[in-house]
């Protein structure tokens, strides 16, 4: 299927690796005209590489922390128009809710809440004139079903999933969809950092962590960062103008309610 959005020009955040890379990949194939974002020059400037080799053009990148003013400045003034964003940011620390202080909340919504709303906020109006837009944050399954001591992650993202679903209300007439795509445990490094952790915690392997996660999960298997990616893809074509303010679930079935 043609997506539709070749040539377009595309934000993809956290594109280094993962789950933001997946998405840039399969933007990339499409034909779509990337920009890519990440805080680490190194990583990011061979990502964009291998994505060029994929693509019919080359890739353009920005080492900057979207979570600052500063970071997601430079990227505007290099690059101040785009018909697709991708917002992704990895999630803060799990702990006990007892120990964060005031700092921690405010860098947890920095990150995961307010850099999202900025970055809408630059690129929404150019979307709007235009005509065409295509919005996507890459939030968390979490947001759905809350997860005892991600509260950081759950109350950052919570917070911009109720923002997205009142502003994209305003915004469809006009062309442009907003969506969330929420990923439940999907084969990441993150996610291997996650179960070094735990069994470090725990006293166990890590091969006994990734077995006890995977015989309670009902696919019996993590998530491919690219069934992520061709996702998200499909929410930012031209055939996907109808699907606007929805927060769609990829945990393989792990939720267990009807809705």
């Amino acid at each position: 299927m043609d997506l539709g959005i070749a040539g377009k020009k595309a934000l993809v955040c956290g594109a280094s690796s993962g789950l933001g890379y997946a998405c840039a990949k399969a933007l990339v194939r499409e034909g779509a005209q990337l920009v890519i974002v990440a805080r680490t020059e190194g990583p990011l400037r061979e990502a964009a590489a291998e994505l060029a080799a994929l693509g019919t053009g080359p890739v353009a990148w920005v080492a900057a922390d979207v979570a600052s003013e500063e970071g997601r400045a430079r990227i505007f003034a290099a690059h101040p128009e785009f018909d697709i964003l991708v917002t992704n940011a990895g999630g803060p620390p799990p702990g006990d809710f007892r120990h964060w202080d005031r700092e921690a909340w405010l860098r947890a919504i920095d990150a995961n809440m307010l850099a999202p709303i900025e970055l809408i906020k630059a690129t929404l109006d150019g979307m709007l004139a235009r005509g065409f837009g295509r919005i996507v944050n890459i939030t968390s399954s979490a947001v759905k079903s809350p997860v005892d001591g991600l509260g950081l992650s759950v109350g950052a993202r919570s917070g911009l999933t109720g923002f997205v679903a009142g502003l994209a209300r305003s915004t469809v007439a006009r062309g442009v969809t907003i969506n969330n795509l929420l990923p439940g445990t999907f084969d990441t490094q993150r996610l291997a950092g996650n179960f070094a952790a735990q069994a470090q915690r725990e006293g166990r392997s890590v091969e006994e962590v990734r077995a006890a996660r995977l015989a309670k999960h009902p696919a019996h298997r993590f998530g491919q960062p690219d069934e992520l990616g061709h996702t998200c893809a499909y929410l930012c074509s031209a055939h996907a103008g109808y699907i606007n303010g929805q927060n769609l679930l990829m945990d393989g079935g792990s939720f267990p309610g009807v809705f």
